[in-house]
């Protein structure tokens, strides 16, 4: 059995998730666009979410990764109808073109359950497919129209009827424009050989690898995403059952290790094991997380690996908020030392609250200040914001020098 400190499980979850420091200088837009196809295919799995504050989610994940990359670098990657594809993974993903088939059992899943929560209007699907096959990709306003009424929830047959089909993957998701979903047929964006392989069958009307193929290979991708976890955090990142994960974890690439302090079985990468073996006190990056991040979007683990309880308090009344609406854990020395809940106004970032964590004696822990101004300053930049401005620091002890440390 090979076993590892809490320390090193720590580090190699930074590196499996990308958030080292990178000497590279992206100075063409070619390299800055394969930059975030390789980190999308590093991390298997980007998550999307409506909320935008600096940015939306997706954005911000790889400006964690990359630095100040130019926002539409990381646009025109996600959305250029050939690298990637969005599907149900941990939650609405971005999702490498190369993982098309292993979803082939989520397709099947819904195929069997018949629906997701709104009856399906059969007699809307044929027609659907025939017009984009007539008229290429569409949006659901060009197809007639997203909403009954104002209510979120309240969908339109069109709606249900496009959303269904690329939950069975009879539509695929490659664009977006305006934050609408732009929807094609397979045949015109997923390669051939990710649609049509020899010894791949056809179950409850899908084709691709078997369910028991899928979750295998989903295992050994999530356990590759995630460095160093459990059976519960690598089936966390494409929302796999566990007994699944557990029953097919054997015949992966994955290797069992002891983590000193966790309580529960736990397997690495052989990749983040080598790195282990090999690397050097590499630096972990200063920066900004998105709460939606897929370092810490399991909370259970992210306090177990970080120390740091974390919840996002969108959906929380605002009298009711410790940390604020979007607030964003500061990553810095490969600790998560503080969060920021920020806000642009005009040509400033405005940090509307910062929590900075504290020690035994109630003062910021070791490079909390230092980190969280420099991640301050750089997200500023990447927004071109002029100027930050702090409002609520706590403790708030801190709130002069933390102001002294931006001033610099």
């Amino acid at each position: 059995m090979i076993e590892l400190s809490a320390d090193e499980a720590r580090r190699a979850a930074l590196w499996a998730q990308g958030l080292l420091d990178s000497k590279a200088t992206l100075k063409s837009e070619a390299r800055r666009e394969r930059a975030v196809a390789d980190m999308l295919e590093h991390l298997g799995a980007v998550q999307l979410d409506t909320i935008s504050v600096l940015a939306r989610s997706h954005e911000l994940v790889a400006y964690a990764r990359l630095g100040a990359i130019g926002r539409t670098s990381v646009e025109s990657t996600y959305w250029n109808g050939d690298t990637a594809f969005e599907y149900w993974s941990h939650a609405a993903c971005i999702l490498p073109m190369a993982e098309w088939p292993w979803f082939a059992f989520r397709r099947r899943d819904y195929v069997r359950k018949g629906e997701r929560w709104h009856g399906v209007p059969r007699t809307s699907l044929t027609a659907i497919t025939d017009r984009l096959r007539a008229e290429g990709p569409l949006t659901t306003r060009e197809l007639g129209g997203a909403k009954k009424s104002a209510d979120w929830w309240d969908w339109s047959d069109t709606k249900i009827a496009v959303e269904w089909l690329l939950d069975i993957g009879e539509v695929v998701v490659t664009r977006r424009a305006g934050w609408r979903r732009v929807y094609d047929l397979p045949e015109r964006v997923v390669p051939s050989e990710l649609r049509e392989q020899r010894g791949w069958g056809d179950a409850d009307g899908i084709h691709g690898p078997d369910d028991a193929e899928c979750l295998r290979r989903l295992t050994e991708l999530g356990g590759h995403s995630v460095g160093v976890g459990t059976a519960g955090d690598i089936a966390d990142i494409h929302r796999l059952g566990v007994n699944d994960v557990k029953a097919r974890i054997a015949d992966t690439d994955l290797m069992e290790v002891a983590v000193h302090g966790w309580n529960q079985r736990a397997w690495a990468s052989p990749q983040a094991l080598e790195w282990l073996g090999t690397a050097s006190r590499t630096r972990s990056r200063t920066t900004l997380l998105s709460p939606f991040d897929s370092l810490i979007w399991n909370r259970d683990r992210m306090e177990r690996i970080f120390d740091m309880p974390h919840r996002i308090e969108a959906y929380t009344p605002a009298a009711k908020r410790v940390h604020g609406y979007f607030a964003m854990p500061v990553l810095h020395g490969g600790r998560l030392v503080g969060r920021v809940d920020p806000a642009r106004r005009k040509g400033t970032l405005v940090a509307k609250r910062v929590t900075l964590e504290t020690g035994r004696a109630g003062e910021p822990v070791r490079g909390a200040l230092m980190g969280t101004a420099r991640a301050l300053r750089e997200a500023a930049a990447w927004v071109e914001a002029q100027e930050v401005q702090v409002e609520d620091v706590r403790p708030r002890s801190a709130a002069a020098t933390l102001r002294r440390s931006l001033a610099d």
